[in-house]
């Protein structure tokens, strides 16, 4: 994956331009442009597939597009199959050059048959006129800007904040036009709401938990398609037990990787897994004092995220991946996504069906722009690739035809996952309720005393060009009682928290911070906390 970053029109400065491409620095090992009259093009790239020949900006056999890419499209070969049958003749093995020719021999009809995680501009050098495309659930970004005489396409917002032009995304599914002059017409490709509509409801347990096994295995099995070491962020939790469980089996060449206070479920849980698999585990241990208002800062930099929970558990991500990055692995896949499909959330089961499903939507549609911000810009700020395959169309796809009885049953969130891998799964993963990732941690509350500077912090950084920090969606969910309508209303009404809330919150954080010195100063020294059986 990489970092790529466009200035096309008459007034397109090559230092404004050098200047956006060095922000995206982190994202990739090799700078890679190609520049002239009006038209700078350039990738910060991460060298994974066909690492010496995939050299970008890549250029079509005939001179007349430039593609800058950014992501990872795993049925390249079955397309470049079918492409060469179709009489393109290709000059690499890299998906890069794929997704070039597929669009050169398809058009804008090219998104449809991609398969995986992406965002890329295609520039038609004649007229300066770019195509932009996006992956259908935002797993990678794509922003733009204008200024007089110039349009500014770059992966991150910290690489537009220097022009002080609002900024604006390519929504997730989302693909269309620009000119130079700044003129930008987007459109949807892909209706998530309408997604599986005409197929049928799996309502029988059985046939569920056989398609949901073979559509997760299957999209695993893609995303380790490597020579490269694959890690795995493993919190102990259901859905990153089973990514480690499917990538042990497919790519022994793997790591796994836990982040957690000594004592947290997370590292214990974490430990006997690898353990019991006998895979390689790093763990990275953290305090609650390791984190300070530096480690909040940073992540805020790095992320760029709006909400105030969505930046708590960047703080627990970074670590993560900065120690991947030490252990040289490009590689690695995450769990994210499986809650919101499969019902992980306690708001789906307390409304009826008809508004679970609005619940369940509004979600998926939102989570470009919070968990996968998160994992996008916390991996690839140290050179990581994450991959995510609870979040494969065909995955998505196939939980859009689920009742939600299937996804909660007999108290136990996510039971078609549980039931649907349940000869695999050790007993004490099998049954380990869900935990929000920056809590099972330990993490979390030190995190939340810094609460208050969130906001400043993100404007220092100029995101407010995108958007502001706003409040935690769920938590406005929750006080509404679950009506998405009213949420949304509330949430446009009254963006961020006021004093008095913040207030709360951090006194709140403080007497959480504060209980372990006063039970050291006053009480006996404390066990150990258990192993896990």
């Amino acid at each position: 994956m990489c970092g790529i970053a466009l200035s096309i029109g008459p007034e397109a400065d090559p230092a404004v331009f050098r200047r956006m491409l060095a922000v995206l620095a982190p994202r990739g090992e090799v700078t890679e442009t190609r520049q002239e009259s009006g038209l700078l093009t350039g990738v910060r790239r991460l060298r994974v597939v066909d690492r010496d020949r995939a050299v970008q900006p890549w250029t079509s056999a005939d001179g007349r597009y430039v593609l800058c890419y950014n992501g990872e499209v795993f049925n390249h070969h079955e397309l470049r199959r079918e492409l060469t049958r179709l009489g393109h003749e290709f000059r690499s093995e890299s998906d890069t050059e794929v997704v070039l020719a597929a669009f050169l021999r398809w058009g804008e009809e090219a998104v449809h048959r991609l398969r995986g995680e992406w965002a890329f501009a295609v520039v038609e050098r004649a007229t300066g006129r770019v195509y932009l495309a996006r992956d259908p659930l935002g797993v990678k970004p794509l922003y733009w800007s204008g200024t007089p005489g110039c349009l500014h396409v770059a992966s991150e917002v910290k690489a537009l904040v220097g022009q002080h032009a609002p900024i604006a995304e390519v929504p997730p599914g989302h693909h269309g036009w620009a000119d130079s002059d700044g003129r930008v017409t987007l459109w949807p490709y892909l209706d998530l709401l309408r997604l599986g509509e005409g197929l049928p409801q799996v309502d029988d347990p059985d046939e569920a938990a056989l398609l949901v096994r073979a559509a997760l295995t299957d999209s695993i099995r893609m995303r380790v398609d490597t020579d490269l070491t694959v890690g795995v962020v493993l919190s102990g939790g259901l859905d990153s037990s089973l990514a480690l469980l499917h990538v042990r089996e497919m790519h022994p060449d793997c790591v796994a990787v836990t982040v957690g206070v000594p004592d947290s479920p997370d590292v214990a849980y974490a430990r006997r897994l690898a353990a019991d698999l006998g895979v390689a585990h790093e763990v990275i241990e953290l305090r609650p004092r390791d984190i300070r208002l530096g480690e909040i800062r940073e992540a805020i930099r790095i992320s760029e995220l709006t909400e105030y929970g969505d930046i708590i558990n960047a703080v627990v991500s970074v670590p993560i991946f900065r120690r991947l990055r030490e252990l040289g692995i490009k590689v690695v896949l995450t769990g994210d996504g499986s809650d919101e499909l499969f019902g992980g959330y306690p708001m789906y089961h307390e409304v009826g069906p008809e508004r679970a499903r609005r619940l369940f939507l509004h979600k998926i549609r939102n989570l470009g722009r919070t968990e996968l911000q998160r994992v996008d810009r916390t991996s690839m700020d140290h050179g990581v690739e994450a991959r995510v395959p609870f979040l494969d169309l065909s995955v998505v796809e196939l939980a859009m035809r689920l009742p939600l009885s299937l996804k909660m049953r007999d108290g136990q969130e996510k039971w078609i996952v549980r039931r649907a891998f349940a000869d695999v799964l050790p007993d004490y993963i099998r049954r380990r309720p869900k935990n929000p990732m920056s809590y099972s941690s330990g993490l979390h509350e030190r995190a939340r005393l810094y609460k208050p500077f969130f906001a400043r912090l993100h404007r220092s950084f100029g995101y407010d060009l995108l958007e502001p920090v706003r409040r935690d969606f769920d938590a406005v969910l929750t006080r509404c009682g679950n009506d998405l309508d009213r949420a949304i209303a509330d949430g446009q009404a009254r963006p961020d928290y006021t004093v008095l809330e913040h207030a709360r919150d951090l006194v709140g954080a403080a007497k959480w911070n504060a209980a372990p010195l006063v039970r050291r100063l006053v009480g006996p020294r404390p066990t150990r906390r258990a192993p896990v059986r």
